[in-house]
């Protein structure tokens, strides 16, 4: 085969979100007609209107969870490549400032075949999100090795220590 007859491979930009509330990471819980379910951040392309990636970061916070965010740190970033697409994943940690999952839009709401987006908040510890499908990977295998370092590096509430009682659970996602 050659170069000229292989497909072009596109390359996909996207901003995604550690988002801390108290001692736990809000993921999406995604239910796809399909495949078995799995967890993901939220957070999605760098379109080219965005001003920078922050922006995005803070455009899909709002779209996916109808949420604000604090200051955010870029902490790690990884790559997938798939057939057609090479999707390239920065991830920022920054703490919830609101939420409300009434004002969620964008296409993925409305297309039944997108599948669910379940808000989940998941203990932002290796345990914790050892008990969770995360993806990719390769986030997972990182947060095995720094989920407890993420509170300390964003403004906020101090980080947990290892004596202090449970914090209480979050709410859980409202039915839909």
């Amino acid at each position: 085969m050659t170069a000229e007859s292989e497909p072009a491979v596109r390359l996909r930009r996207a901003a995604r979100a550690l988002l801390l509330d108290g001692g736990d990471l809000v993921l999406l819980r995604r239910t796809v007609p399909g495949r078995a379910v799995y967890w993901t951040t939220p957070g999605g392309k760098i379109e080219p209107e965005d001003a920078g990636p922050e922006a995005a970061l803070r455009r899909e916070l709002d779209e996916e969870l109808g949420a604000t965010a604090g200051p955010v740190r870029q902490v790690f970033a990884c790559s997938e490549q798939l057939p057609e697409l090479h999707r390239l994943n920065v991830f920022y940690v920054c703490r919830l400032i609101t939420m409300d999952l009434s004002r969620r839009h964008g296409p993925e709401f409305d297309d039944p075949s997108k599948g669910l987006f379940d808000v989940d908040r998941v203990p932002c510890t290796p345990a914790g999100l050892a008990s969770v499908d995360l993806i990719p990977e390769t986030l997972a295998a990182y947060l095995q090795m720094h989920a407890e370092d993420l509170p300390g590096l964003v403004p906020g509430a101090a980080p947990v220590s290892a004596d202090a009682p449970p914090a209480p659970r979050g709410r859980p996602a409202p039915p839909r």
